[in-house]
């Protein structure tokens, strides 16, 4: 299995975990940043220190430079185990992981980790690939 397949299958393993702002434990909870941390950790890649944001107004460039100091490379067309950057709202960015059944992200309307089939409802940013 491969990074983005274990990416993948981590972010699906988390459906069900409460959302929580800054929330970084599947115990507790985690908003989007932290889906993408623990989907990545699950999968055994190195994930760098998460930086500091507020519900609204973190800037794409902020969000950008923490993906690539992931080791996250930008890409055309996303697949399973991708994270893909949208617009959920006026100046408020959104993180999401791409599986085979659809996309995994944490929901703060919902309160919880879910799983939305189709494309991104909202507009896309940017995709990103996690590298070995």
């Amino acid at each position: 299995m491969d990074a983005r397949e274990r990416v993948a299958a981590q972010a699906q393993a988390l459906v069900g975990v409460p959302f929580r702002l800054h929330g970084r434990s599947a115990a507790t909870g985690v908003d989007c940043v932290g889906l993408v941390a623990l989907a990545a950790k699950g999968a055994g890649l190195r994930v760098p220190p998460l930086p500091a944001y507020g519900l609204r107004g973190m800037g794409s460039a902020k969000a950008v430079q923490w993906l690539a100091r992931c080791g996250l490379l930008s890409v055309d067309h996303a697949g399973a185990g991708d994270v893909l950057l949208v617009e959920s709202g006026p100046m408020q960015l959104h993180l999401m992981i791409v599986t085979r059944a659809g996309i995994v992200h944490a929901h703060a309307g919902l309160g919880r980790v879910v799983l939305t089939p189709g494309p991104s409802p909202w507009p896309l940013l940017g995709a990103w690939r996690f590298q070995e």
